[in-house]
């Protein structure tokens, strides 16, 4: 994988998981916490480019969803 590719790769694993920490039932969180860390660790040994930035495009539509389904809470 390019450097560039693992670089936008981790960003997203860390955006999803920091995006997904703000989920306000316990249940939804943990279970997204799990299934983005399950996810990422299933698809670590992928080498071919064009599959690398169809999961990429996946994980990027996956943060959008998260994004809208979580509500900022504000203090």
């Amino acid at each position: 994988m390019a450097a560039s590719s693992r670089a936008q790769v981790l960003d997203l694993y860390r955006a999803m998981l920091r995006e997904s920490k703000h989920f306000s039932a316990y249940n939804y969180r943990t279970y997204a916490i799990r299934r983005i860390r399950d996810a990422f660790r299933e698809n670590k040994n992928v080498q071919d480019p064009v599959e690398i930035q169809t999961l990429v495009n996946k994980a990027k539509r996956d943060l959008g969803m998260i994004r809208r389904q979580v509500i900022p809470e504000f203090h």
